[in-house]
């Protein structure tokens, strides 16, 4: 069994490589989806004075009255948590929409509203109604939640398995850097002023219409067309764009083979993937993994961000610009996952980032709660900020989506998209919603439920999950076939498979082989 698939693997290895199609379907794909979620996660902080007073003056003009400090803090919370609701509505349309568009197709569409958000949002303003201003957030969180499912879908389809995850992390990395986008384009000498707050959202459409301009003319993903639209001729013709190279029968074999496995053509829903019992430990995997990415204490560092600064000594003018650094290295761990992530693999740079995070949480603890009494020690909150931020991102901010598409086979992905969609949200609005009550309660200890999130999730990795690097769909759920309790069945399907091509080609490896050798003979 073991020669017959060195022998398989000699004939068909291929070498891999980055074609200009796969980084530019990666790249254009980001820019409309990931960079407008990261964008839209740091775009509000700067105007937000500003679009506080634009409310009372639209509350004064309508009533002839200002605005209760209540209903302004009621209209500014429901202005940036309808976002996440926004995203859980995205995200639960996603198993529909590319059922009916495809992958490609669905994240086209999504620039339609990202479109109309942006007027909205650009036009609240002049037209006097902060309604536009809440329907336009809520209209881009459901852009957001659908491209953040289906985005990580399509890169992991078109991508060879060698570089799955390299080119997964072009979504996170875009997502890193529409944030730090969103701070420089909000510095009061860009467009942070108040005649200018508008322009902020306004620029929402530009990354959409680029996305409009260039994805039409890259193909669909492969898997798709051949799996979903029997499509076997397009399906080719995207293998031999995405991979540059005219001979594909591998790629083409593989998810032949896969789709034989998988004993059904349609797609599955979500209440058929929970009763999945061969599906049971990948699906709880993802849920605990979407979990501890929300709920592992990132977003509520915003929150403290700006006072450690002050109380470190800092301007107030001063620290917008210094926050940048948050930013920046937000996309330079990013960066530098994705360039590693092929060689250290999914795993590791899992655990890594959520106990380094306990540690630097751990830290932030006793450095906050000692900073009153050392002028120092403010900046060593601020540094163990830094420090939580770039391991966040060097595992736990990108891996998590890379990990959704490689856990299940191409009938179970769009259900599995839409519960880590779901999950993501969900725990994304309950940070929102309880910090703020738990900060109030603990002070400077709320960041030790944080420390819980992250050991948990580093163990329980630790203990569950495999490693998925340079693995097939098909060989990456064998892996979990121990702990879910089903018979490996999959060694005699590839031994079965692996017969059959071979005697269907054992003539031209045996050419091959014999090229091989003529050297050496002559040698």
């Amino acid at each position: 069994k073991g020669i017959i698939h060195q022998k398989m693997k000699k004939c068909h290895s291929v070498s891999s490589r980055l074609t200009v199609c796969l980084i530019s379907a990666a790249f254009f794909g980001s820019v409309g989806s990931s960079f407008l979620y990261g964008y839209n996660l740091s775009v509000v902080n700067a105007p937000a004075s500003y679009i506080k007073t634009f409310y009372n003056k639209t509350w004064i003009d309508r009533y002839n009255e200002p605005i209760g400090d209540g209903t302004v803090t009621l209209l500014w919370s429901v202005t940036v948590s309808i976002f996440a609701i926004g995203g859980l509505v995205g995200a639960l349309t996603v198993s529909f929409l590319i059922k009916v568009l495809g992958r490609k197709g669905t994240l086209l569409a999504n620039n339609g509203l990202a479109l109309i958000a942006a007027l909205l949002l650009a036009l609240g303003e002049t037209a006097g109604s902060f309604e536009m201003l809440i329907i336009g957030r809520f209209i881009i969180g459901m852009d957001s939640g659908v491209s953040l499912s289906v985005l990580p879908m399509y890169l992991g389809e078109i991508s060879p398995r060698q570089v799955r995850g390299s080119i997964g992390q072009f979504h996170s990395i875009f997502i890193c850097l529409g944030v730090f986008i969103g701070q420089v384009l909000g510095l009061p000498e860009i467009l942070g002023q108040e005649s200018r707050w508008n322009f902020l959202f306004g620029f929402l459409a530009l990354p959409a219409l680029l996305q409009l301009c260039v994805l039409p003319f890259l193909p669909e993903s492969p898997r798709f067309l051949l799996m979903e639209r029997r499509d076997e001729a397009g399906a080719e013709k995207a293998f031999q764009a995405f991979l540059g190279r005219s001979d594909v029968s591998r790629e083409l074999e593989e998810v032949h083979a896969e789709s034989r496995a998988q004993n059904t053509q349609r797609t599955a829903s979500v209440l058929e993937l929970f009763r999945k019992r061969s599906l049971r430990w990948q699906l709880i995997t993802v849920i605990v993994v979407m979990s501890c990415y929300q709920l592992c204490g990132l977003n509520a560092i915003w929150y403290y961000t700006n006072g450690i600064l002050q109380n470190a000594g800092f301007q107030p003018t001063v620290i917008p610009y210094i926050t940048l650094s948050t930013g920046g290295i937000e996309t330079l761990a990013a960066v530098i996952s994705g360039l590693v992530i092929e060689k250290v693999g999914r795993r590791p740079l899992l655990i890594f980032g959520f106990s380094a995070m306990a540690v630097f949480f751990s830290l932030l603890t006793v450095f906050l709660h000692y900073q009153d009494r050392f002028s120092w020690m403010p900046y060593l909150s601020f540094t163990s900020i830094l420090l939580l931020i770039a391991s966040f991102c060097s595992g736990p901010g990108g891996v998590p989506f890379v990990l959704t598409g490689e856990l299940f086979e191409q009938s179970y992905r769009p259900a599995a998209f839409m519960i880590a969609g779901t999950v993501n949200w969900l725990s994304n609005f309950a940070v929102g919603l309880l910090f703020p009550y738990i900060q109030e309660a603990l002070q400077t200890f709320a960041f030790l439920l944080f420390v819980v999130v992250c050991v948990a999730g580093a163990v329980y990795l630790l203990l569950v999950l495999p490693e998925t690097k340079n693995k097939t769909f098909m060989e990456i759920s064998q892996s979990f076939s121990k702990i879910n309790g089903i018979p490996d069945q999959t060694q005699e399907r590839e031994m079965k498979d692996a017969l059959d091509t071979a005697a269907t080609n054992g003539l031209q490896c045996a050419e091959v082989e014999m090229e091989n050798r003529k050297p050496t003979a002559a040698a």
